[in-house]
């Protein structure tokens, strides 16, 4: 009788957690048919955005219920907060495999900025005809990602015109702005200084006018690129401001005026592009103090000068060095020697005179390109064999008529002539 009733209790219990089973299992189908957890307002935000940009027939309620959850989609990055799926990130354009591709007319609606907790906001080569205004957006519309927007990416689309709207500049909450490749013009806003929480910010390759605004405040700054557009005036001094920086690229402009002093207290650039524009007023001897340097380059400005101004080996971490096109005068000074790590070294179109130094081939043992060519270098080259082996066409010393070469050094190696050196020609002794 006992056994009877043990086993009677046993089956109950099994039912029991059979039964425990099925309604936990039911529930989590329920859960998975309704979709995750995820605001109505912000799903159907979602929804609406992503149909302007990649077209009416997107269908996301059917082809993704669950957008965060088991059905995620393309360029969508999602977090809980309060236990709710929210939207922290959206990428679209064919820049990363998982983005959403844009239709051929995109438009940004207005539910794009109902997104409460959106950080990263992407759009790449998604606005190419026709034309379309930044700036038709209301500051209303930007403003409402001012508290939650981290990060800004507009690249590579050449539909987008008109001016960079100045209210971007209330969105103090990004830390990287990249502007790229666009057809954007105008001038830059004048208060940029605002977003003091940039570590990122690139405005290249668009149509930029007008000067470079101040810069003060922007003292977390790690990247600023400002390449490539039509910006005039010369460089700020609140440019010295930015110690933390480690790149700045000023390049392809038409910037004037001296190399500021306090370019010095950049401490830890590594980069220093300021090639293609009209900078004048020679090498500032303040450049030394930037140690850390890895590239500078300063080609194809009126610069003038001499190279013996500067000390060299204060620049030891260089591995670019070009200054062709910037009319140089003078002999090239012994202690670019002091440069180790020296790769590339460019002084072409000069007016340098004097000899090449023979120990750079021993002396700067990373060097792999020289560029002398359209100087007044004269002499013989008194370079090895095995030098001449191991630049091959990255020595260019043509252009530089009273420079010619030692044949016996090169014999048999007609590959690695200097191009457009002439041979040296020996006068022999008169035997009596």
């Amino acid at each position: 009788m006992k056994m009877l009733r043990l086993r009677k209790k046993q089956h109950l219990v099994f039912l029991l957690c059979v039964w425990c089973l099925v309604v936990d299992l039911s529930k989590a189908e329920t859960e998975e048919s309704e979709g995750g957890p995820m605001e109505k307002t912000e799903q159907a935000a979602l929804y609406s955005t992503i149909q302007g940009f990649v077209g009416e027939s997107w269908n996301g309620s059917y082809l993704y219920p669950d957008p965060c959850g088991w059905t995620p989609i393309q360029g969508v990055t999602c977090d809980m907060y309060d236990d709710l799926w929210y939207v922290t990130a959206l990428s679209f354009g064919t820049m990363k495999d998982n983005s959403l591709a844009c239709s051929d007319i995109p438009v940004i609606r207005p539910q794009l900025f109902e997104l409460k907790h959106l950080k990263s906001l992407s759009l790449f080569s998604c606005f190419t005809s026709p034309y379309r205004y930044l700036a038709s957006i209301s500051d209303e519309k930007w403003l409402d990602l001012s508290k939650s927007l981290e990060r800004l990416e507009i690249r590579s689309n050449p539909g987008l015109i008109g001016e960079l709207p100045s209210v971007i500049t209330n969105l103090t909450n990004l830390q990287s702005l990249v502007v790229l490749e666009n057809q954007l013009t105008g001038p830059l806003p004048e208060n940029l200084a605002k977003l003091t929480r940039l570590r990122r910010l690139v405005l290249s390759g668009n149509r930029f006018t007008g000067r470079i605004p101040e810069v003060y405040g922007l003292t977390g700054l790690l990247i600023l690129d400002l390449s490539r557009n039509f910006l005039s005036g010369s460089l700020p001094l609140s440019i010295g401001g930015l110690e933390s920086l480690l790149k700045l690229d000023l390049s392809n402009n038409y910037l004037e005026g001296k190399l500021p002093r306090e370019l010095e207290s950049l401490k830890n650039l590594t980069l220093l592009d300021l090639r293609n524009n009209r900078l004048s007023g020679g090498l500032t001897k303040d450049i030394q103090e930037m140690s850390s340097l890895v590239e500078l380059v300063l080609s194809n400005n009126h610069l003038a000068g001499d190279l013996t101004g500067i000390e060299w080996r204060n620049l030891k971490n260089l591995v670019v060095l070009d200054l062709s096109n910037t009319g140089l005068k003078g002999e090239i000074p012994g202690s670019v020697l002091e440069l180790k790590k020296l790769r590339f070294l460019g002084l072409s179109n000069n007016n340098l005179g004097g000899k090449l130094i023979p120990q750079m081939e021993t002396e700067m043992p990373s060097l792999s390109a020289l560029y002398v060519n359209g100087n007044n270098i004269s002499g013989e080259l008194e370079f090895s064999r095995k030098f001449y082996e191991k630049m091959g066409r990255r020595l260019g010393v043509w252009g530089n008529p009273n420079l010619c070469y030692n044949g016996k050094e090169i014999k048999n190696l007609s590959d690695h002539v200097p191009f457009g050196v002439n041979q040296c020609k020996r006068i022999k002794a008169d035997k009596y």
